[in-house]
């Protein structure tokens, strides 16, 4: 393994110059700090901004004449995490876009991809079901084909962003008789149909998700993605990015494991802790000369480092655990002020632990639980078949 610095060269180092500040400028302390009251994980101005800057389409269009270079693109990704820029949103929409490219009419992409680009149109995922868990091919969400039109009678669970979108990528039923895998056909529905209902959740971290009811909605067939009854083959490519379960490039230039985008959030905690410990106090006495602190910190530092170097499936679930772990700790190790969240005076480290620990939770289960994602390294990883959730017989 290479852990050599990568030299840039001077095109390169321009770009990165221009990246920093360009995103310095548009996203601001009350940018942030309104991302984190809201908890929506998107902010319209800032995604608009990068789309008239073309930074987009250079991002998420392989063919555009501005496309970024392999480094360039890795420049992008970390300054983007560097400047927190709100990120779930941009996320689901440059996931599915993939997928319309690949899939959609050539009607349905002259409509959908250059707003796409511009940021006038975002995309968000529609999967799992209020009794459906983590696995998304038990769809309950019924299509039925209406002459050239289907008819969508369902609803979705946790459709994040869905407020701030204008398409769902939606997953539905079309045959009921059929095996799970052979039932399924997917939609890229406009939210602003006639019977779409959106519905607002707060998780336990303050994040803002959706709940969406499809009464009688009536999409066109020029929406389908894919053939009739083979969603499985459009779903999966994107529901394998979502977990992680995709092969390493061979220049190394992309993050080790999904969840990276997170785990900055967990590393800049870990960061502004292990400096404000450092600290004199009125006194002169410092957090870190207190030797269980040091040894709390250490350990953070320890899992920390040992998350970020975690591949593939195994990064996700280990990035997902130690942040559960260590926010706690960290928490504890900064004291009351600690509780008090971003832009707050007095707050201990500005909000970041506070925040960690709010988050954790929910990157437990993003794209489905850690207990899943543990159950299919066992299965695939480890070889030890299908887990087995029938009574035990005596």
């Amino acid at each position: 393994m290479d852990f050599s610095r990568v030299e840039l060269s001077d095109e390169d180092q321009k770009f990165l110059d221009e990246v920093r500040t360009f995103l310095g400028e548009i996203v601001t302390e009350d940018v942030i700090r309104r991302d984190r009251e809201t908890g929506d994980n998107f902010d319209e101005g800032v995604h608009l901004a990068l789309g008239a800057a073309g930074y987009l389409e250079r991002d998420w269009n392989p063919d555009s004449d501005r496309a970024f270079t392999r480094v360039q693109r890795r420049i992008w990704e970390l300054e983007k995490r560097r400047a927190h820029v709100p990120w779930v949103t941009s996320g689901t929409t440059a996931m599915i876009a993939k997928s319309v490219e690949r899939f959609g009419s050539p009607e349905l992409k002259d409509e959908v991809m250059p707003k796409v680009y511009s940021g006038h149109v975002r995309l968000c995922l529609g999967y799992t079901e209020p009794e459906g868990g983590s696995d998304v091919a038990t769809c309950k969400t019924r299509a039925v084909r209406d002459g050239d039109s289907w008819v969508i009678n369902g609803s979705k669970m946790f459709t994040t962003g869905a407020h701030n979108c204008q398409y769902v990528f939606l997953i539905t039923n079309t045959d009921p008789s059929a095996p799970k895998h052979k039932s399924l056909t997917m939609f890229l529905v406009p939210l602003d149909s006639p019977g779409v209902e959106i519905q607002g959740i707060r998780t336990v971290d303050g994040d803002r998700t959706n709940i969406v009811y499809y009464s009688d909605v009536r999409v066109d067939d020029r929406y389908r993605l894919g053939e009739v009854n083979d969603g499985w083959t459009v779903v999966r490519e994107p529901l394998n990015a979502e977990h992680g379960a995709v092969d390493a490039a061979d220049d190394g230039l992309q993050d080790v494991s999904i969840m990276m985008h997170q785990a900055m959030f967990m590393a800049a905690a870990v960061d502004k802790a292990a400096q404000k410990s450092t600290i004199p106090d009125p006194n002169g006495r410092r957090l870190i000369d207190d030797g269980s602190v040091a040894y709390r910190l250490g350990r953070s530092v320890a899992r920390l480092e040992a998350s970020l170097s975690a591949p593939s499936i195994f990064g996700r679930v280990a990035l997902a655990q130690t942040m559960r772990d260590i926010s706690p700790d960290l928490m504890d190790v900064m004291g009351a002020a600690s509780a008090l969240p971003v832009g707050t005076d007095g707050a201990a480290d500005d909000g970041a632990s506070e925040y960690i620990y709010r988050f954790a939770p929910l990157v437990g289960i993003y794209g489905g639980t850690l207990e899943v994602f543990r159950n299919m390294i066992a299965q695939y990883a480890l070889g030890l078949g299908k887990p087995n959730y029938s009574p035990v017989k005596t």
